[in-house]
């Protein structure tokens, strides 16, 4: 009799275990200010609160995600090949921010993209050991293309690819599977990040294709983002193309094929739809399956930094691309931002 009651108790523990909830918010790029090639290119109060319009959001998570555009370094580094260094697009954004992402509630962060060699060797090793100092979570060099951590007692593997020097190869899909299938031998929940796709207002529709951007192959977003779900991932949050993209439902997992630009202060292009952008909130069970998700519309206003939009501009863009990308997709997006499943 006892041990039909133990095993009662652990077929109920186990039911209960699996119906939890597990929110996961994940945004965009980020780059909170620069120091190159001037300190006006910092924002107002060095940034300290340019997080607090949106800050509620990323703290009411179990786990919020966001893509560091740019290094974490405070002087020096080899500043990549520029015709022009006073016009030349290169982050390198104080060790210190790294303690207000800490502080807006990020728990993980993807350092795979085109700007984190954008002062050398120097500059990807300051930003290691900054975002390590600060206690944050990151993945996507090939120093370190994965990383594990438990957080209230789920644990996560995470894991970050693009198409750059340095970067885990968003090109190489046999590759990124096997990444894939080890974090999900041994995790609850595999969140995947990439920075793919080609960039720029028009750009906005996901081909199924390899897309090129001046010149290079910026990856086939459509069969990576399929092709780590086949392998076990569970969540897809992807951005590169600096404007919001479609979602999609894929085997239950839900994939963002771009979440625009977050928090971008000073040296991106803010006008039209490079300045509104998505916070997705994604709550998954206890296996990784879709449960539900949110868009929360922010927009940059004047040099940068997020605020809530509004006009619900990104709603209103991710919910005609997503139908006209995803047409079979079993998900819709309400107007107040609610992401569901079909009737």
């Amino acid at each position: 009799m006892r041990n039909l009651f133990l095993l009662f108790a652990f077929v109920i523990s186990s039911v209960l275990i699996a119906g939890d909830t597990i929110r996961v918010v994940g945004v965009g790029d980020i780059m909170i200010g620069t120091n190159f090639p001037g300190k006006e290119h910092l924002p107002p109060n060095d940034g300290k609160d340019i997080f607090d319009p949106v800050k509620s959001y990323l703290q009411n998570a179990d786990v919020s995600f966001g893509n560091c555009e740019g290094t974490f370094l405070d002087s020096g580094g080899a500043l990549k090949k520029c015709s022009d260094p006073k016009k030349c697009y290169a982050f390198r954004q104080p060790t210190r921010y790294a303690g207000y992402l800490v502080d807006a509630g990020f728990d993980v962060v993807s350092v795979a993209n085109n700007h984190v060699g954008d002062f050398g060797e120097e500059g990807r090793v300051s930003t290691t050991n900054t975002l390590r100092n600060a206690g944050l979570h990151f993945a996507g060099l090939l120093s370190q293309p994965s990383v594990k951590f438990e957080k209230n007692g789920v644990k996560y593997g995470f894991c970050a690819f693009a198409p750059n020097t340095g970067t885990v190869d968003i090109r190489d899909i046999p590759g990124a599977k096997a990444i894939v299938q080890e974090l999900d031998s041994t995790c609850d929940i595999v969140i995947v990040s990439f920075h793919g796709g080609a960039e720029g207002s028009t750009k906005n529709h996901v081909t199924r294709e390899t897309e090129l951007f001046l010149g290079e192959n910026r990856g086939n977003v459509h069969a990576f983002s399929h092709a780590v779900i086949d392998a076990g991932a569970d969540i897809v949050f992807g951005h590169g193309p600096h404007v919001p993209r479609a979602v999609e439902l894929y085997k239950d997992r839900f994939i963002a094929y771009s979440m625009g630009n977050f928090c971008t202060y000073s040296r991106f292009n803010l006008r039209g739809n490079g300045g509104y952008a998505p916070i997705l909130i994604v709550d998954v069970d206890s296996s990784g399956k879709f449960m539900s998700g949110k868009i929360i519309p922010i927009v940059q206003l004047g040099e940068g930094g997020p605020s809530i939009d509004p006009n619900k501009q990104a709603i209103f863009e991710m919910q005609r691309l997503t139908r006209e990308d995803f047409p079979e997709t079993p998900i819709i997006i309400t107007d107040e931002g609610d992401i569901r499943r079909k009737q």
